[in-house]
């Protein structure tokens, strides 16, 4: 998407963000520079520079920019769930796209990888919030699950392929048993799900 047209400096942003996204998920963490987003979105180096500051600060907004938009999926995701709209599996899928697919598992890797760990601030946060938000449909009891879900879903999307080909799994592995563990504890938890009516 091109900025060419006047847009406002939120809007601005918003390109320029979504265009860094498109790129991390295309061709890697490497491929988000300041300079390549600046050519995807039609504007020059310091265009952007005026928007970010640095390339660091891209990359926290970025993070900021995709948590926030990832948690609230995944938020939708689990209200859905629990009234039987959307079943365990499918919860469990929509979570390991968010880090394969949609790019999270990247992010996270190539901010930790270079040092810029502050950068998941933003991510750490929207999860946490999100969680505080779900609260009132029984998710406190479920924290823990959360917690190694996110990390069976980070895993996957960085070493999922390459580790199940050497140990001659199918690749859904680890879903399935992500899957078996979110079905175990909610029933060990008490959570019953209200089947969606329609």
């Amino acid at each position: 998407m091109s900025m060419k047209k006047r847009l406002s400096p939120h809007e601005s942003r918003a390109v320029a963000l979504e265009a860094a996204r498109l790129l991390l998920i295309e061709q890697g963490p490497q491929a988000v520079t300041l300079k390549a987003v600046a050519g995807r979105v039609g504007r020059t180096h310091a265009n952007l520079l005026h928007h970010f500051g640095s390339a660091a600060d891209l990359w926290k907004a970025l993070a900021h920019y995709m948590a926030s938009d990832m948690c609230d999926t995944i938020g939708h995701a689990v209200v859905a769930s629990r009234i039987g709209a959307l079943s365990p599996r499918e919860l469990v899928d929509l979570i390991f796209d968010a880090f394969e697919s949609e790019g999270g598992g990247a992010l996270a890797a190539w901010l930790r990888l270079t040092g810029e760990e502050r950068a998941l601030d933003p991510i750490i946060e929207a999860i946490t919030a999100m969680l505080d938000e779900l609260n009132d449909f029984g998710a406190e009891a479920m924290r823990h699950v959360s917690h190694v879900l996110a990390l069976l879903a980070l895993g996957d999307a960085l070493v999922g392929r390459p580790l199940s080909k050497a140990l001659d799994l199918p690749r859904s592995t680890a879903r399935r048993m992500a899957e078996d563990l979110l079905v175990a504890e909610r029933a060990r938890a008490g959570i019953i799900l209200t089947p969606a009516l329609g």
